[in-house]
């Protein structure tokens, strides 16, 4: 997913902010222009991973969130110009996991200028690894998580981490909630967060261009 935010994401999640369909609907159009959208049904900030054909938006005071395939990419850095340049609000983010090969990639652009992007699993290492690391990844790195149990020979992983808990911490601190592990009842409930969901689709004559 990708969320846009006026300021600190996880300050106007957590604000409970007023859901807007149209504007809504209005980002889902410029964002996928060249696509058609029908409204298929509510969503949730708790599921933004829609089918291929599916993108799940919503946008309110302050902050926006837009799930589709697009943002499940190797390379956050390589993100389809168009997802900054028609950015609602200056700062963005990206996030992205994949529990079968226990991928997680995440990204964050502030004026749409990219200041930190990382993407790994253990099977292709580390993909991307761009900018500063931020406050949250700091004890993962530091071997304050450790992704295997104390007697199990640690150069048998390649991260002092596991991918997905990590990923679990980027969503707590950017956005203020988790889906797995150990959930922290003062944290946001992403089902409180609606969202719209979309088919997407191309006219025939699209498809001739």
């Amino acid at each position: 997913m990708l969320v846009y935010a006026d300021g600190d994401a996880r300050a106007a999640l957590g604000k409970q902010p007023l859901f807007d369909v149209d504007a809504s609907l209005r980002l889902a159009s410029s964002l996928f222009a060249s696509e058609t959208l029908a409204q298929i049904g509510p969503g949730d900030l708790s599921r933004t991973c829609p089918s291929d054909d599916e993108v799940h938006v919503g946008q309110f005071q302050g902050v926006a969130v837009v799930a589709a395939k697009e943002f499940g990419i190797d390379y956050p850095s390589m993100l389809p110009e168009r997802f900054l340049e028609l950015a609602p609000f200056p700062n963005v983010y990206l996030h992205a996991m994949h529990s079968v090969v226990d991928w997680f990639a995440f990204a964050q652009w502030e004026g749409g200028k990219l200041v930190r992007s990382l993407s790994l699993s253990p099977d292709t290492g580390i993909m991307e690894d761009i900018g500063n690391r931020l406050p949250f990844e700091e004890s993962y790195w530091a071997g304050e998580h450790p992704a295997l149990d104390p007697e199990e020979d640690p150069a048998s992983y390649p991260f002092p981490f596991h991918p997905l808990e990590l990923g679990e911490a980027a969503l707590q601190a950017m956005f203020g909630y988790q889906l797995e592990g150990y959930l922290d009842s003062s944290l946001l409930e992403p089902e409180s967060i609606s969202l719209i969901r979309l088919k997407r689709s191309r006219s025939w004559w699209k498809f001739l261009r």
